[in-house]
Parts: C-alpha cells; structure tokens; sequence
C-alpha cells in the first residue's frame, strides 16, 4: 500500500452487487447502520481524549515506558526509548530554527528510525510528509518540490536518488541513516556493514552537507525542546496521493482527522479487546509500510494507545525474513494485503509458525480474494475481515465487524462519527442495493488537497462528502460493497497507479507518438499494467520496459506491452480505454 487515494488503504470487494433489492434510503433515516454495530461499539468518538496526535504519543510514553513498543531485526524499542529519540529529533528541528507548520520528509522502511523521525517531526510542531522509499528521482522531485520540504530524514539507500533531485528542491537539511544505527552499537555495526558492503544496497552518493541519524540524535539531546502549542485543527501530515493528471497532489491530514480515524478504528476493536486479557499486551504485525496512512494509523498508532508490541517487517516481499521475524513469536493481529496473505499461506515456513495467539487479520489496499481469505483462515483459524478507506480520509472509513466469524464480499459499515452516501453524477442519494459512487462525510475527511482548492473542489460536495471515485452499493443492514471504480485507476497488489503517469511517462521516450495504459487481470497482483504504444520509430517492448523502470517505482512499470497502429478515440480525440480494456481481457 502505498501513495494510494481510491480504495487504497483498505481494500475493496470486487461483488457485482450487494444482495438486497433496492429501496430507498431515506426508508430507514440518516445512519441507519449504527442499529447493526456490535455491542459495546459507540455511535461517535470522543476526539477530546487525544486533542492531537501529539497528546496521544506523549500519554502513551508516560504510561507504557518500560515496555517494548517495535521489534525489528532481533532487537527491540520501548517506548521510553521512543520518547527519547523522537524528543531529540523534534528538539533538533527546533534548534535549526524549524517552525510549527514547516514541512519535513521522512523517507525509509519500517526500521526504528521511522517512526523515531516520524514522531519527532510531530512533536515540533512540524508537518510530517511521508515519502515511500521506492520513489524514482522524478517522483521524489515532485513530492519535496510540491510540499515545499525543508529536511528530509533519508535512508542511505536511497541516498543516491535525493542527490539527484535535491538541487530542485527547498531541501535544506538533510538526515542519512543506515539500517542498523538504532540496532546497538555490534549488531549495528554488523547490520550496516552486511548492507553496505555484502548485499551492495547502498548506491553512492555524494551528499556532503548531510548529517547522520545518531549524530542529530546526540545533538537533539543536548539541545532544549519546547513543547509547541499544537490545535486540532492544525496540519499534522502531508499524504501523498497517486495523481489523476500525472501528478501526485497531498491529502491535507489534520491532528483531528487523524485522531478521529484511529478512534473510530479503536472502537471498532472493542469486541475483540474483550475477549483479550488486560494485562497482556496486544502484538501487531507491521508489514505493510509505516509511510503509508493505514499502518501508521490503524496499526502502529492504534497498537501504541493500548501499549502494544508492532514487529516491524523492513521487507515484505522477502518471505524469508518475515517468517524469520515471525518465528518464536506471539502475535495477535496480522494485517496485509491479498498478495502477502496469499504468498505466505504458500510458504512452507510460514505454514510452520505458531497461530495459537492470533485473534485478527484484516485485509486492505484491493479485495481479498474468496480463496485467499478460505486459504488463510484455514491455516490460521482466523477469519480475514476487510476494510476500506482512503488517503483522504485518514485511513479506514469502513471496516467488517471484528464479530464475523467468515470471510465477506462486503467492506463492512461506516465507522463511527463517520457517514457514507451513495450518489449519483448530479449528487442524488440512491436507493439501496444500487450503483452509485461512494461519498464521505466526517471529521477523519481530510482539510483538502495541499495548496490545490481547485483539485479540493472537484471533489468536495456542498454538503461536505468527499467523491471517492469509488462505485460501491450499500445494502439495508449498511454494508458497503466496492463493485468498480470510477475513474481509470489500476490497482497492482493494492498500490494506485494512474493510467495518465505511465502515459505521460512513456510519451517522454524518443518514438513513442502515444499509448494508453490499462489493468489487466494478474494472479500475483490483481492487475497488472498493459500498456497499448503506438511508435514513430522501431522500438521494442523491451526498451520500453526499461525507459519506464528508470523513471518510476516499480508497480507502475508496465507488464505487458502491445504495438497498435493507432489508439481508438472519440469523436473528440479522447482515448477509449474502456475499449482497449475490452480487448487486452479478450487475449
């Protein structure tokens, strides 16, 4: 999951429709859904626990201190340790001068260092802008130029990319760390030098001004920190969104957006939390990545409010080390996407691991397919739920009751203080059972679209629903289901990729007149890309391939590549994709 918007946090059902006959909605009044939470599930959520996600850090560091709070690569972070170092990081930013509302980047995997900076940025005062790691030098550029950035917190790895942009940007400070640098000085040490010099996966670079994770660490210690004086309404992050137009544009995340989000999402949990002993804390699975809305909301976040433990997985696709990670460990709660439930209830090791404990696995980023979700409850002997939601709206909206006992075609009900609407192009409410795009309403809906009131209005009612551009059906008990998408969105193993950026892309390398990019079915991923050229010049799908792998991250990469002689349009020239849709499934 990634610089996701339309069913991107959590993910959608695929279901052709829900199985109710439509009737109208105003039959059964606003909200009509809250009659079917379960028991013990409030209507609303009271925000004034945690006016900002700042109060929210700071009681969770004075009440669980000795407690483990992230588990990563053998080693382990409580959240006195937490506190620490993302005190040092927030007391660093303010003695380089930084100011509440400035901008700073937090750019590398789920390590210790993540949510160290992460949370530092927060608590001076600053707004943090996550940046996925896999990033190509031009999607990076855009990204630091558009949130005007001042600092970015970088992993080495990726070191080589920023060099490459930061001359472009308002970049002005720079933080470099190695994997291992919040490891301990001899596992840290080793760590480093396996990745810098064994595994080869720091690429140089030459960044002379920069200065080293533990170094700013040391010298945030030193220095004062104050505690800013932070509202809710105040910007608290910068979600980076994949762009209809090529661009990417930042969903606009309140302190009070957030919180709302995370509980709503906590609440949604209390069924579950009831069958839990109190004095035994709850260990939460983090594979997907931390720079992303729903994990560092509804898993890092919401683990941290009760004191819980996250396992930190730095590499996903890496099977190995996530049984590794996992193996003689307790866990609880294991969120993913439908590829990773999929390769893992596939990986003999993984088959091999401990599933006494679990209580929760919820799906997100695309649909959980029917017979992943039969595979891994088998497995486990727990049954996968789904959910939905947005970078727009602070992560999950949505959510199957943690009562269910099997998998549903459905995404579940609107989470409290939360509302949804179906409505048609004109704003018309639709009867239930019927066809309509999925609109929401809340205080977890984002501010707006960083410095873009026209890209806000476009998708801003008067009343105050957000367009998804999501085509879902409610049915009479409340359930959303996803059946399509609105616009041209593709979704490669929950990511959002956006036809218009591969096209304007591609368009860049010399022979290509145009193309158009389409989804396609994939087992692996749920789509893959196809993209349909039509050259001036002899040119091979392999050079293609290559030109677009250098220029994005590699789930926009196109698949599969087909030569036309020219692209069908409209009679006003626009491309019909719809129809090469039709022709790359009949194949």
């Amino acid at each position: 999951m990634d610089d996701a918007t339309h069913a991107d946090m959590e993910g959608g059902s695929t279901a052709e429709a829900a199985p109710t006959p439509p009737r109208p909605a105003g039959e059964y009044g606003p909200k009509y859904w809250l009659k079917n939470y379960p028991e013990g599930v409030p209507h609303e959520v009271d925000t004034s626990r945690f006016p900002t996600m700042v109060d929210l850090l700071e009681g969770s560091f004075k009440t669980y201190a000795d407690r483990p709070v992230f588990t990563c690569l053998g080693a382990t972070l409580t959240y006195a340790e937490l506190d620490r170092g993302s005190q040092a990081v927030a007391a660093y930013l303010q003695s380089l001068g930084f100011k509440k509302g400035d901008r700073v980047a937090v750019m590398g995997p789920n390590i210790f260092q993540q949510p160290v900076a992460a949370y530092g940025v927060m608590r001076a005062g600053c707004i943090l802008v996550n940046v996925n790691p896999l990033y190509t030098a031009r999607e990076l550029r855009h990204q630091l130029q558009d949130s005007g950035a001042r600092a970015i917190v970088i992993l080495e790895n990726f070191a080589h990319t920023l060099e490459e942009v930061i001359g472009d940007t308002q970049v002005e400070h720079v933080v470099i760390t190695g994997m291992g640098d919040m490891l301990g000085a001899v596992k840290g040490t080793l760590v480093n030098t396996v990745v810098r010099h064994v595994k080869k996966m720091v690429p140089k670079y030459s960044l002379p001004k920069a200065v080293r994770f533990n170094d700013m660490i040391k010298k945030g210690k030193a220095a004062t920190y104050t505690r800013p004086d932070i509202a809710p309404d105040d910007v608290a992050a910068l979600q980076y969104t994949g762009g209809t137009t090529g661009l990417s544009k930042g969903a606009t995340l309140t302190h009070k957006s957030l919180v709302t989000a995370l509980l709503g999402a906590e609440a949604w949990m209390q069924p579950l939390m009831e069958k839990h002993p109190a004095d035994k804390r709850m260990t939460s699975v983090c594979a997907l990545p931390l720079y992303h809305v729903f994990a560092m909301v509804n898993i890092a976040m919401m683990g941290m409010m009760r004191g819980g433990r996250m396992i930190l997985i730095p590499n996903p696709r890496d099977l190995d080390s996530v049984v590794k990670a996992l193996k003689g460990q307790e866990f609880h709660i294991f969120p993913a996407v439908n590829t990773l439930f999929q390769a893992l209830a596939n990986h003999p090791g993984f088959r091999q691991l401990d599933f006494s404990n679990m209580m929760m696995s919820g799906g997100g980023g695309t649909a959980v397919l029917e017979d992943t979700a039969s595979s891994w409850q088998k497995l486990t002997g727990v049954a996968v739920g789904q959910g939905y939601g947005l970078s727009e709206t602070s992560s999950g909206i949505c959510i199957t009751p943690v009562t269910d006992e099997k998998f549903a075609g459905n995404v579940g009900l609107p989470l409290p203080s939360m509302e949804i609407r179906i409505l048609d192009d004109e704003g018309r409410e639709m009867p239930l059972g019927e066809r309509g795009e999925i609109c929401i309403r809340g205080p977890a809906v984002m501010a707006g679209y960083w410095q873009r009131p026209d890209a806000t209005a476009e998708v801003m009612t008067s009343d105050g629903f957000f367009r998804s551009g999501d085509i879902g059906v409610m049915d009479e008990d409340g359930r959303v289901y996803v059946v399509d998408r609105k616009k041209d969105m593709i979704l490669v193993s929950g990511f959002n990729v956006y036809p218009n950026e591969i096209e304007d892309v591609v368009t860049g390398l010399d022979g290509v007149l145009e193309c158009a990019a389409v989804g396609v079915p994939d087992a692996g991923t749920g789509e893959a890309i196809k993209l349909f050229v039509v050259t001036t010049k002899t040119l091979t799908k392999e050079e293609i391939i290559a030109y677009a792998r250098k220029e994005m991250t590699a789930y926009k990469v196109p698949k599969q590549i087909e030569f036309l002689d020219e692209l069908p349009k409209s009679n006003v020239g626009k491309i019909l994709r719809r129809e090469l849709r039709d022709k790359a499934q009949a194949a």
